[in-house]
């Protein structure tokens, strides 16, 4: 394997000025680390051990995400535009990876007096959770663009995807898996938010860290430099009209959205539904993960026999049936076998969803002679980002059909509710993707000669 991204880093590097698949790929570790403590613990702290209403936390949360899937057109298209001696992407990079450290921290170091008036813990939490929120899509914005314009075949493009995902998932045993023990018992105790905030400043230095390391490694094709600047309505109208568009961002949607309700809910599914400890929570997340990671290879051989394509389609229905055992366990162990179920599914989709959404890029540059793939990507985001609309009415539901409202007030049934929470929805939404996904003709991947679509 080593001997493998060696060869590709020599391609590549000769290609795009030096740009190594491994460095580029491991800047995810730095963008998931504080976005993934967010989506895994904003929830958790602020409704549970704050005591933020969660009809609240859902309107707030339901504003981040219409705010989110706005802002994400306008970043792409910034960084599309941009002509600069540091490159088109990396000065976002810089200016958001110090930006999402900042933001990170105040949003989970909440001041005593703030946090007990209910109207102030409301604004903290809408103020930073939108910071946070627009930081991370100024970063990704950029960075994901990179990928297609960097690693222009998709056999190079899936070594540079799979270091990434990889990365990613690293960053998950951390910001996941490893933070309701070291919130709750290490760097903090059972019952305060303290731990979460010592933590957020860990992983917000640590992320930028990473972050400028790889910004400051990558070297970008300057010859996309002489292409004409797109034209912000003209290349919108253009998106829009483009049917994958469509079709591969509503699927990319229901992925996104299932896996929000997952990552905002699985503490709650483990201290109310399973009846576990911030340890018991951290081995499930630790062992799902870990499959995850295990499995990410078996797909990636899968993609380079049948293509991403083809694999995609498989991947999506096989993580929608692995929710199935989620609804019926009881315990940590039942837990961890219904886990392991969703990994193999969840890694599935990892190792494929980019590779198909490159497609779509590359077959929009071909079109029209200009890359615009950060506007492109946050097109797609904004369907993807809406998902916190999904999640907003997730929660809701829980306080309207289950009475649960806070860790204060948590209702008649809150096993019940984390039950269906993290299992039928998931599971619903990703039935959605895979229908969805049979309808779609894609772009034949770029080193394939022939322009059929499949």
């Amino acid at each position: 394997m080593v001997s493998g991204l060696a060869g590709v880093e020599a391609d590549d590097g000769a290609q795009h000025g030096g740009t190594s698949p491994v460095r580029y790929g491991l800047g995810m570790f730095g963008t998931s680390l504080p976005i993934n403590l967010v989506k895994g613990s904003m929830f958790f702290v602020y409704v549970d051990l704050l005591g933020l209403d969660a009809a609240v936390y859902a309107t707030v949360y339901a504003v981040y995400g219409v705010l989110d899937a706005l802002d994400n057109p306008v970043f792409g298209y910034l960084s599309d535009r941009t002509r600069s001696r540091w490159g088109r992407r990396r000065p976002y990079l810089v200016v958001g990876a110090l930006v999402l450290a900042c933001t990170t921290v105040a949003l989970f170091t909440v001041p005593g007096p703030v946090a007990e008036s209910a109207v102030g813990l409301t604004v903290w939490f809408a103020l930073f959770a939108i910071t946070t929120e627009m930081a991370d899509s100024l970063i990704n914005a950029s960075y994901g663009a990179l990928l297609p314009e960097l690693f222009t075949q998709e056999r190079r493009r899936a070594t540079a995807n799979a270091v990434r995902q990889g990365a990613q998932l690293v960053a998950l045993v951390v910001a996941l898996a490893l933070t309701p023990v070291l919130a709750r018992s290490v760097l903090g105790t059972e019952g305060s938010a303290v731990g979460y905030g010592r933590l957020a400043v860990i992983f917000g230095v640590v992320a930028a860290v990473v972050i400028l390391w790889t910004a400051f490694g990558v070297r970008e094709d300057r010859a996309l430099d002489a292409e004409p600047r797109p034209r912000f309505f003209r290349s919108v109208r253009e998106v829009l009209s483009t049917p994958q568009f469509w079709t591969v961002g509503v699927v990319n949607a229901c992925y996104g959205a299932a896996m929000a309700l997952v990552l905002g809910g699985l503490q709650l599914y483990v201290q109310y539904t399973l009846e576990g400890s911030a340890l018991d929570a951290s081995i499930l997340q630790l062992v799902v993960i870990a499959a995850a990671i295990g499995m990410l290879s078996v797909w990636a051989a899968v993609v380079r026999r049948k293509g991403a394509a083809w694999t995609w389609r498989l991947a999506l229905p096989v993580a929608a049936a692995g929710f199935v055992p989620m609804y019926f366990a009881t315990d940590l162990l039942t837990g961890i076998l219904g886990g392991l179920a969703v990994a193999v599914g969840y890694s599935g989709v990892l190792a494929t969803n980019d590779l198909v959404i490159a497609r779509v890029l590359d077959a929009d540059a071909a079109r029209h002679g200009v890359h615009r793939s950060g506007l492109f990507l946050a097109a797609f985001g904004v369907l993807g980002r809406l998902n916190a609309l999904v999640t907003a009415g997730a929660v809701l539901s829980l306080a309207v059909f289950f009475g649960y409202h806070s860790g204060d007030d948590p209702g008649p049934d809150p096993a019940g509710a984390f039950r269906v929470y993290l299992s039928l929805y998931p599971f619903a939404l990703l039935l959605v993707g895979t229908v969805v996904s049979r309808f779609i003709r894609l772009p034949a991947a770029p080193e394939d000669a022939s322009p059929v679509m499949r």
